[in-house]
């Protein structure tokens, strides 16, 4: 085998079990080999396999599986240019034509000769696979089930050349990496940086879930389109009441615009220190990135917002044309004023007291798009909940409905489309109709 000779496709992450399979290919006709050594080897190697079928959820074939996965997660001069726009020119396409000749030789190998050899019993567990209810630790379904499609792909080309060409479709319509497969992320700081972590379980929102705010809505869907569409579009604050759908549509936004390239990365203002090292890693990539903070707002005494500030506009380094933020936040004006500060006795103290507030002022002004979420009134409300109980099948008389819905309105926090969620659960979960 000769999987040290592969020139693009190096450095695969769990790639300590693909150099323990070939060394066993290489090696288990040897005849000065230890049998013993071989065969444990082969039995830890069998171990993983599994081991990797319940961690990301694979079934079928977990060789296929596994060497697939190794595919879509190397990021390299090629998967990353592949990425989105599709199929690229240039030498690169013959160093990977060389790679998977290599890999697939490996992929097509006949395990038959070594375990028999090894006296290996039950390897065609591992080659046909059943998988547990159990989710994904690493991979939602719908991930999962690209990777175990990709490598049935792969079972039907007969040539590397077909093999290239599945796994460039792959990237263009999925793309590759942590970034291709999932749509949201978080940040971690680490002594080397940020690191981006993947989130695995976003809820499956949509924007038809939150009812009313049309208008609203509307100005979000138009902006985030221009952004993907590769169109001038603006920083967006969704500002307003607490429990009306900001934080949900946003989640909407990351669900629906996911297929065209688009991802979400959330990020907290004691983070904001990272900002430049996170937007240093996504600024070369074919998606659009939405950096998301969620209710965004300062106090006086911190002081965070100017290190977003110098992100958003004015630092040396231009803004990435792949890179907008959106904040959502109970208040419009993001930076907390007292009245203390705008009375006789501040402007006496401040020296320059008109620079002082529009400093504390400039950072709503640097989102080109606000949104108002406000709290319905009592008729919208009652929509909300009367909706949302037909949509949950609730088979209740509108108006005890309503007058339940009213009653637990003024008990939890008041008419929002958040009470009315937490009312029609309680509804769902306790069968109180």
């Amino acid at each position: 085998m000769k999987e040290r000779e592969l020139i693009v496709y190096k450095d695969f992450e769990d790639g300590a079990l693909l150099n323990d399979m070939v060394y066993l290919m290489d090696n288990y006709k040897d005849e000065k080999a230890d049998t013993d050594k071989l065969k444990s080897m082969f039995y830890s190697c069998f171990h993983k396999l599994l081991e990797l079928a319940g961690h990301f959820g694979f079934y079928g074939n977990l060789w296929h599986c596994y060497l697939s996965n190794l595919l879509v997660n190397n990021e390299n001069s090629y998967s990353m240019a592949c990425e989105i726009v599709g199929e690229v020119t240039g030498t690169i396409n013959d160093c990977v034509l060389h790679d998977m000749e290599i890999l697939k030789e490996l992929y097509d190998y006949d395990f038959t000769d070594m375990t028999t050899a090894l006296g290996i019993r039950d390897f065609n567990l591992a080659l046909d696979y059943t998988s547990s209810s159990r989710e994904s630790k690493v991979y939602n379904t719908r991930i999962c089930s690209r990777i175990v499609e990709l490598a049935k792909k792969f079972n039907e080309n007969n040539t590397p050349a077909e093999m290239k060409q599945t796994l460039t479709a792959f990237y263009k319509d999925y793309g590759v990496g942590r970034f291709g497969l999932h749509k949201a992320f978080r940040i971690e700081h680490t002594d080397n940086g940020a690191n981006i972590i993947p989130i695995t379980n976003i809820a499956h929102v949509s924007l038809d879930d939150l009812i009313g705010y049309e208008d609203a809505k509307k100005k979000l869907i138009d902006n985030t389109e221009a952004f993907v569409q590769g169109r001038v579009a603006n920083n967006c604050l969704l500002f307003g009441d607490a429990g009306t759908g900001k934080s949900s549509s946003i989640k909407a936004i990351a669900n629906k615009y996911y297929e065209d390239g688009l991802r979400i990365i959330e990020v907290y203002k004691h983070q904001f220190v990272d900002l430049n090292d996170v937007i240093a890693q996504i600024k070369n990539r074919n998606y659009k990135f939405i950096l998301y903070m969620d209710d965004l707002s300062f106090e006086t005494f911190e002081t965070e917002y100017k290190y977003l500030k110098a992100v958003i506009e004015g630092g040396l380094e231009k803004k990435p044309k792949n890179v907008l933020i959106y904040a959502t936040s109970n208040r419009r004006h993001l930076v907390n004023e007292k009245f203390s500060e705008r009375g006789e006795n501040a402007r006496e103290d401040e020296v320059h007291f008109g620079d002082t507030m529009q400093e504390k002022l400039s950072l709503y002004n640097r989102f080109g798009v606000t949104i108002y979420f406000g709290s319905p009134d009592k008729k919208q409300y009652n929509n909300i909940v009367t909706e949302l109980a037909k949509r949950e099948g609730l088979d209740i008389d509108n108006d005890k409905l309503l007058l339940l819905a009213n009653k637990w309105e003024l008990a939890h926090g008041g008419m929002t489309g958040r009470t009315a969620v937490q009312f029609i659960n309680y509804l769902k979960g306790t069968g109180n109709i």
